[in-house]
């Protein structure tokens, strides 16, 4: 296990990061192995240098107006119809421990945030990396983060085997907890003209079959992840998490063929949602759970576009399984974004966090102006359900700051331009597990020693524009 991040780094940023990537095979590991032993301050550079992706763009821009850009095959996850990843397998011989502290501490907490890697300076990703990582020096050990949930995007600008150490394993080098990943579609392109594989990259750092370290890692610790694949559902103590590959196009997230559409892409993932959330009703499961995928359901704004086909396939399988999830976490934007749909008696958070360090996407209406939160978005409706767009923030980095226990569900936003000291999110929603009804927390159910007995249900954000 990892020293405390906030120990005393060490002067040499490159004292334990020498080596080149190579083209040697991963090497295996005895179990999963996360940050350094001890903290590595940042390097002032990339140690490769990023390439203009202009001319590629180009030809994708040109691809794009034509309609001729299509989502691509991916390999089907290993696990048969539900792959299934539990946190348990991750930590290997400290499992029991592990779980027993959570059990004491009656709740589990998480980072979640996408959009990350940084092409042209390694600034943005580490000020939210600091931030995030200023999370395990809390005086309460219950109060730490246990993992940290990638929403996709983790390597610019196609998924790039030689820029997973600049963007991923530099970064996340001290970072001392498990990283899982969902796909996004940057990390499933391929740039035109080149013979890469859909998400080569990818596979081989965040699904391989067992704990190895790879050649992107070129020399550091943390091991590549042993997800099942592109699409699973991942399991930790008090929370459900089903991940969804939403496919390599701008907008919109596919994660099927829409009825021959797209004719390439199977409904595998149909499948597997509609599996996973019978099983959660037939074991009648009382935690929190999340869908999550890179592409969002809802944006607003005038840089992206959500996924009303994407939602309208959820939405069906939820109907028809009488499953529906307590929130909804993406990216894909470059800014933080929080709607609540009002949906069968159910209010249910759909949140983008898309600002971990790639870029900030400025959110204006569609003559320029500046938008005012909260809103109704009746645009965004598929007729009986109410949507509100409640808050957002373009201006900085940041990520978000999941907690859970038996009775509640919160979702916390916090700036990466705050101090690192700053503990009070910029932005939070709460939701009671079994009404399934926004409210106000309350932390009667984890120790009141160290919690405060209520908040307001969410708070805005100090700046908009």
């Amino acid at each position: 296990m990892a020293k405390n991040p906030k120990a005393k780094k060490s002067k040499d940023p490159r004292s334990q990061t020498s080596e080149p990537i190579s083209n040697t095979d991963p090497r295996p590991a005895s179990e999963m192995q996360f940050a350094q032993p001890e903290p590595v301050a940042a390097p002032a550079h990339f140690r490769t240098q990023h390439l203009s992706d202009k001319a590629a763009y180009d030809i994708l821009d040109k691809l794009r107006k034509q309609h001729a850009l299509k989502p691509t095959i991916f390999p089907p996850s290993r696990g048969g119809a539900e792959p299934v990843l539990t946190l348990q397998q991750i930590w290997g011989s400290e499992a029991d421990v592990r779980l027993n502290e959570i059990a004491k501490a009656g709740q589990i907490i998480f980072h979640a945030v996408g959009d990350t890697g940084n092409t042209r300076s390694v600034l943005p990703q580490e000020a939210v990396v600091d931030k995030m990582e200023n999370d395990f020096s809390e005086e309460h050990p219950q109060s730490m983060p246990a993992f940290f949930f990638h929403l996709g995007d983790v390597v610019y600008s196609f998924g790039e085997a030689q820029y997973y150490y600049d963007q991923f394993y530099e970064p996340y080098r001290n970072y001392p907890a498990p990283i899982f990943a969902l796909a996004g579609n940057h990390d499933g392109m391929v740039a035109p003209n080149v013979t890469a594989r859909p998400l080569e990259a990818f596979l081989r750092n965040f699904c391989a079959e067992q704990p190895v370290h790879t050649p992107e890692a070129g020399g550091l610790d943390r091991t590549a992840m042993i997800q099942p694949g592109v699409y699973f559902t991942f399991e930790a103590p008090l929370v459900r998490i089903v991940c969804l590959y939403s496919n390599t196009l701008e907008d919109p997230g596919v994660i099927s063929s829409e009825g021959g559409r797209w004719p390439n892409v199977t409904d595998v993932q149909l499948t597997f949602l509609e599996t996973a959330l019978r099983r959660v009703k037939v074991e009648k499961y009382g935690g929190a759970l999340i869908i999550a995928m890179h592409h969002p359901a809802y944006t607003w704004g005038i840089h992206h576009n959500g996924s009303p086909e994407m939602l309208k396939e959820m939405d069906k399988v939820c109907n028809a399984t009488g499953v529906w999830p307590h929130a909804v976490l993406s990216a894909h934007a470059h800014n933080y974004q929080r709607f609540t749909r009002a949906v069968n008696d159910m209010q249910i958070p759909y949140v983008v966090g898309g600002n971990g360090g790639h870029g900030k996407s400025p959110l204006r209406q569609t003559g320029g102006g500046v938008i005012r939160t909260p809103v109704a978005i009746p645009a965004l409706t598929l007729g009986t359900d109410r949507v509100t767009f409640e808050n957002y923030d373009c201006l900085d980095y940041g990520y978000l700051r999941v907690s859970v226990d038996a009775r509640q569900l919160r979702i916390e936003y916090h700036c990466s331009s705050d101090s690192s000291d700053a503990k009070s999110p910029s932005d939070f929603v709460t939701v009671d597990l079994a009404e399934r009804k926004l409210v106000a927390f309350d932390a009667r159910s984890i120790d009141e020693s160290v919690s405060e007995r209520a908040r307001p249900m969410s708070r805005i954000s100090r700046r908009h524009a």
